[in-house]
């Protein structure tokens, strides 16, 4: 399993075998490569939307905060709305929006299950998801008949890559069961592997030993195996937390997963015009 892991890494991460000489101007040539393509990117419908999930602490909000940071190329406020809009660096947007929900807590707490109504584009945005029952038919932010702009076109699940073995068996249940509805919409489905610094003290010194680090493998490995996703969906990376100046080695990573994440949406609306499933349901 190492082995395959290993070569899935350097094919998905070819910049890990520059020398570290090199390394800095290959990384920012890179960088530059991928928020031109993000830049020019036009989807068949806009915007993308693309729902973030995780256990309380996973990062998510620091997650969506550090992709905005990236694609301005400078820092930015802490994401407070359920729906955030990715502005462009000179002005304009690009064309996907994140949206965020209440963290999956213990039994008995956090968003419930029955709000992955979410997924379905039955949620509008500005709902205020409430820990105590799930979002009513006759609530005004309820949804009856969305169309395929409403539906969630990719689901992201933040998990801390410190915290996996701790992470509790209802929390668990919450995400496979929301998973497992994505799955029926054929919605794709990714993991953001985050906090790898924390989880690996190699990591913390020196990011780009990421791709040689065996307990960034092991828990690559072991995120796998609970939620059901496939290696090559499961993207380890550090989020900009305290950090003042940006790391381009941190921009690269947030940015190839964001590329990933964009097409995958992008890909799962272009089938839903080429089938049925576009009809309003």
């Amino acid at each position: 399993m190492y082995c395959i892991f290993f070569f899935f890494l350097l094919a998905c991460f070819p910049l890990c075998v520059y020398s570290d000489s090199d390394s800095d101007s290959v990384f920012l040539s890179e960088k530059q490569e991928l928020l031109k393509e993000l830049e020019h990117l036009k989807p068949r419908l806009e915007p993308l939307r693309i729902l973030v999930q995780g256990p309380v602490g996973a990062g998510k909000s620091c997650f969506i905060n550090t992709v905005q940071r990236v694609l301005l190329g400078r820092n930015v406020s802490i994401a407070l709305e359920s729906s955030t809009t990715m502005k462009k660096h000179g002005g304009g947007y690009y064309p996907f929006v994140f949206n965020d929900i209440m963290g999956l807590e213990t039994k008995g707490e956090g968003i419930q299950i029955e709000d992955i109504k979410v997924l379905e584009g039955h949620v509008l945005e500005g709902y205020k998801f409430n820990p105590r029952g799930p979002i009513a038919k006759d609530d005004k932010r309820y949804n009856p008949r969305p169309s395929p702009g409403d539906r969630i076109h990719c689901l992201v699940n933040i998990v801390p890559a410190d915290a996996i073995s701790r992470l509790d068996d209802s929390v668990i249940d919450k995400m496979r069961t929301i998973r497992k509805k994505a799955s029926e919409w054929s919605i794709p489905q990714v993991i953001v592997l985050t906090k790898v610094d924390n989880a690996c003290e190699i990591v913390s010194q020196d990011l780009r030993k990421l791709y040689h680090s065996k307990k960034v493998k092991d828990k690559v490995t072991s995120v796998s195996h609970k939620l059901g996703i496939p290696l090559n969906n499961i993207y380890p990376m550090k989020n900009y937390h305290a950090e003042i100046t940006e790391d381009t080695n941190v921009d690269v990573l947030i940015l190839m997963a964001l590329r990933d994440i964009v097409n995958f949406a992008n890909d799962y609306v272009e089938s839903m015009y080429e089938s049925s499933d576009c009809i309003q349901s």
